[in-house]
């Protein structure tokens, strides 16, 4: 007799699960009908802002203000907006359906990567020999030193966000305090620039220090505003504090730099001193005095750089990067995050204050108007979108940001919307900033890759 059969290979075999279809939906089947209906509800928001904003303006005539009509205009910004969102959600709905992998250094930042070697000498000799090309004017001239000034200044506050990743609003303070002490100093005891110039980066410092001690226990959010309100506050007591720093009048007839005490006039000084012109025998030009204040700014920008590349890589430079990835870690390992973030506070300070006395220098006149939040936000988009830690990054942010708006200067009442749209395009195009991946500062090599006594980090 047989053996009976299981009851469950008698059991018919199951139906298979029936596959659901995906239906596309409407934004998979036409994509093109979806962002032509963002781009009209931008446009349709943009009209509602623009008739107001832009439609209407009051002109200044003989009888008194009247009322004018810009309906062209409304049209042009209407029109900007929708195409500028049409192309903004096809792009994104293209990045969609584009295999997702795994995240590398663009072309753009493999190019810098690759080429950083000889591109910085370049840009130094290039930067050196400015002045002395053919086309170069005071104009010219005055763009390239306020672009080294935000070059300086981008430099100095990359040290505590970059590096440190400390989120600081307040930056323009120590700028401030720098360039009032070498007013003060230079009107009431008489010292020269050269003499002033450290002096006032040991008190942007010290105010560095001041600021780090409040905020040692804050992150994020909440250190950002704290170092707000320390700008406002330095602000209102540069207003208000009139005997010492003039009030809003500000300080005026601070006296320019010489060279190795030349001054750069047209004729001799009471004293019976030389001039400049008269010393190296030749004919006296303002243009003298300007060339002398942008190789000033460049050498102070230069040394800015060297120090923050080099300090990058002592042990306080690692302790500045492992405090911005992880604090926790950082305490686990022994390092004293008290120190590391007053270490942070105080250089970046110092060296936004000697951009202060320069800028005080520069213009001979100084006030609180110069130190508002603006300048701040300024400094930091330098900072942000240039690429956070990268060097060259934030020279060619201050180019694009500072010089930029320059070249669009005859758009006149345009011209704050144009840096806008910059700024707008560029967290666009590049949201982690133009120059986002930089090389390691330690590399720590693998034991197989190289042999016993020869690794290296």
């Amino acid at each position: 007799m047989s053996s009976p059969v299981p009851l469950a290979s008698k059991a018919p075999a199951p139906l298979a699960a029936p596959v659901p279809v995906a239906h596309p939906g409407p934004a998979a089947r036409k994509p093109l009908v979806s962002a032509l209906r963002e781009a009209a509800a931008a446009a349709l928001i943009a009209l509602i802002v623009a008739v107001p904003l832009v439609g209407f303006e009051t002109v200044q005539v003989s009888s008194g203000l009247e009322l004018r009509t810009r309906w062209t205009w409304v049209a042009i910004a209407v029109a900007c907006v929708f195409v500028g969102r049409l192309l903004l959600t096809l792009l994104m709905q293209h990045s969609r359906r584009q295999p997702q992998t795994r995240r590398t250094a663009g072309p753009i930042a493999r190019t810098f990567r690759d080429s950083a070697r000889w591109l910085g000498p370049i840009a130094v000799l290039g930067a050196l020999v400015l002045p002395l090309m053919p086309f170069s004017d005071r104009y010219i001239l005055d763009i390239s030193i306020l672009v080294l000034t935000y070059i300086m200044l981008g430099w100095g506050l990359n040290i505590v966000v970059g590096l440190a990743g400390l989120l600081d609003l307040g930056y323009v303070a120590f700028y401030a305090v720098g360039a009032y002490s070498y007013a003060l100093l230079a009107l009431h005891f008489d010292l020269s620039f050269w003499i002033s110039l450290p002096l006032a980066g040991m008190f942007a410092a010290t105010f560095g220090m001041l600021l780090g001690f409040p905020v040692l226990r804050l992150r994020g959010d909440y250190l950002a505003i704290v170092t707000l309100g320390f700008g406002e506050m330095i602000r209102v007591i540069l207003i208000n504090w009139y005997k010492l720093t003039n009030g809003p009048n500000g300080l005026s007839g601070i006296p320019r730099p010489s060279f190795f005490g030349l001054p750069f006039a047209a004729a001799p000084v009471s004293d019976g001193g030389q001039t400049f012109s008269g010393f190296f025998n030749i004919a006296y030009s303002p243009m003298h005095r300007v060339i002398f204040l942008y190789y000033l700014i460049l050498a102070l920008a230069l040394l800015t750089n060297l120090f923050t590349l080099r300090i990058r890589k002592l042990p306080i430079g690692r302790a500045w990067e492992g405090l911005r990835e992880d604090e926790i870690a950082c305490r686990s390992l022994g390092i004293n995050p008290t120190n590391t973030k007053l270490t942070a506070f105080a250089i970046g300070a110092m060296f936004a204050g000697f951009a202060g006395s320069f800028f005080a220098t520069r213009q001979g006149f100084v006030s609180p108007e110069s130190f508002t939040f603006i300048e701040s936000a300024i400094i930091l988009a330098i900072v942000v979108l240039g690429g956070m830690g990268s060097q060259l990054g934030v020279v060619i942010a201050a180019i694009v940001l500072i010089g930029g708006p320059e070249l669009v200067r005859q758009l006149e009442d345009f011209r704050m919307l144009a840096f806008g749209g910059l700024m707008v395009l560029i967290m666009i195009w590049r949201p982690r900033g133009l120059l986002a991946f930089r090389e390691p500062t330690i590399r720590l090599l693998r034991a197989a890759a190289a042999p016993p006594g020869n690794q290296r980090g």
